[in-house]
């Protein structure tokens, strides 16, 4: 089977905004977590590194996802691969 330019352009963008979310997952996941203790100062009343652990990971979570889909939805559209609506 032979693909296309534009299939193979279409999956290298696809792979590396992939990479970069993982990257950034990965920071937030372990790299903030493991520094978190050293982060000794209050943050809204609550010390930082109990706001990283339990609403700083899951906001940043959820923005991923938001921009993936939304990235995505883009890529497929300027590829001609979108789903019909």
């Amino acid at each position: 089977m032979k693909v296309s330019k534009n299939h193979r352009a279409y999956w290298q963008k696809n792979l590396r905004v992939t990479a970069i979310l993982l990257v950034i997952w990965f920071v937030v996941t372990y790299v903030v977590g493991y520094f978190a203790r050293d982060l000794d100062f209050s943050f809204f009343g609550w010390p930082f590194s109990f706001w990283v652990a339990s609403q700083g990971a899951l906001v940043v979570y959820v923005l991923i996802i938001w921009f993936y889909a939304t990235y995505m939805n883009k890529l497929d559209k300027a590829h001609d691969v979108a789903e019909e609506e």
